[in-house]
């Protein structure tokens, strides 16, 4: 069984497009196909179900793809050692973030790591804070900065950053505008704009709302922070949002009203990294540059030798010692009522 053809099987697997699988490891579609069919014929099993659109995964690619990811890591973190003795830092870098997370600002950070680092690939995604932590447990991810309101998922272990409360976000002649405080129990008949369900900040509002006992209607649901704030503005909602984004610029000419009773309702930043393997090298550098708080967590595990990385990950060794950088922690107010 060749590592190339696991390689092309993972490939194929994530993208579930023979297509895009073919452009993302820059070879030919008919290779990349062939490479995959003499895989079947060595498993004698099919591997995926192909359709004109798509492919998904049988049981028996499932289970492969378990396997094979944790095969090619190995062969990654070989590498790794290698470079690590001569004291490289190369490969690449893939980092996720959830839009306009607050107490880091990503630009900077990876325009100082290019800047710094010039030999290694900088990879970006961003989504919500639920599917980038999978990406981190299951190794498609170095790192990402997150805002989980549910339970750390096996596999990854978070790093803090900074918290804040939620605040209401209205139009300036609504009824709440100007309340020094309001209930999450007076909410129940407003209509909400609000973020997808895998977004740190929409979770962390429906747990207050349920633990208050509140239900609440979400008419107008975005994957944009910036198109949150406009729809507020023309008065198709209200919004629940974390303090950092009522104090955008966008949001000046509306209304940010505190919640009280929302003592549970504290919006937290983190890095998730991997818990399971030592951090990468190129990932401990980036997280060299965050505030003090988050530098001083410990970012490696084991006896010191490094583990298996998750595929695409940078190889070789980065100093702790590079400085800060980012944005500023952010404190959680006291509670209020």
């Amino acid at each position: 069984m060749e590592l190339r053809h696991l390689e092309y099987f993972v490939a194929v697997a994530e993208e579930r497009h023979f297509t895009r699988a073919a452009q993302r490891l820059m070879v030919s579609q008919s290779g990349l196909s062939a490479s995959v069919r003499a895989l079947e014929r060595e498993l004698d099993a099919a591997l995926f179900v192909r359709s004109t659109r798509r492919v998904e995964l049988t049981e028996a690619g499932r289970a492969l793809f378990v396997e094979a990811s944790r095969a090619l890591a190995s062969v990654r973190s070989a590498k790794e050692a290698v470079a690590a003795v001569q004291g490289l830092l190369r490969g690449t870098l893939s980092v996720g973030t959830e839009q306009c997370i607050a107490g880091v600002d990503v630009p900077s950070l990876l325009a100082r790591f290019r800047s710094e680092h010039p030999e290694v690939e900088i990879r970006l995604r961003q989504a919500g804070s639920a599917a980038l932590a999978d990406d981190v447990a299951e190794g498609r991810l170095d790192l990402a900065f997150v805002a989980l309101s549910c339970s750390v998922p096996d596999g990854i272990r978070l790093l803090p950053i900074g918290r804040d409360r939620m605040v209401l976000l209205c139009r300036p002649e609504h009824p709440l505008a100007g309340r020094e405080g309001v209930p999450w129990s007076d909410l129940g008949g407003e209509t909400f704009v609000d973020f997808h369900a895998d977004w740190g900040a929409r979770r962390r509002t429906d747990q207050a709302f349920a633990a208050s006992g509140t239900q609440r209607r979400v008419a107008l649901e975005v994957n944009d922070v910036h198109t949150l704030i406009e729809l507020v503005g023309h008065g198709l909602g209200v919004a629940v949002v974390p303090r950092p984004v009522a104090l955008k610029p966008q949001a000046a000419g509306l209304c940010t009203v505190e919640l009280t009773g929302a003592d549970t309702c504290v919006w937290e930043v983190s890095a998730a990294v991997p818990d399971d393997r030592r951090t990468t090298p190129a990932a401990r550098q980036l997280l060299s540059y965050l505030p003090a708080a988050a530098r001083s967590a410990d970012v490696s595990t084991g006896d010191g030798g490094p583990t298996g990385p998750g595929p695409g990950h940078a190889e070789g060794t980065g100093g702790e010692g590079a400085g800060t950088g980012g944005g500023p922690v952010i404190p959680v107010p006291a509670p209020r009522g």
